[in-house]
């Protein structure tokens, strides 16, 4: 099976959360700007943990946050 690509709403999340930082949510789920940055970049693809911390932030489910485009797949 080819690796899946995760995509993700967290920068309109931020958005949506009265304009939240990036470094904001690191520091609300502790890890660095530059991680956050990836994430949203989908150059980084979080663990378990990660995606649940940065759900509960935005008070979301898994699946608000993150989703898998099945039609994209990377080589």
């Amino acid at each position: 099976m080819d690796k899946l690509v995760i995509n993700n709403n967290v920068r309109t999340l931020r958005f949506f959360k009265d304009e939240m930082t990036q470094k904001d949510l690191a520091k609300a789920v502790g890890v660095s700007r530059q991680t956050i940055v990836a994430i949203e970049k989908g150059q980084y693809s979080p663990t378990l943990e990660l995606c649940f911390k940065i759900a509960i932030v935005f008070n979301k489910t898994l699946e608000e946050v993150f989703y898998i485009d099945n039609n994209q797949k990377m080589e």
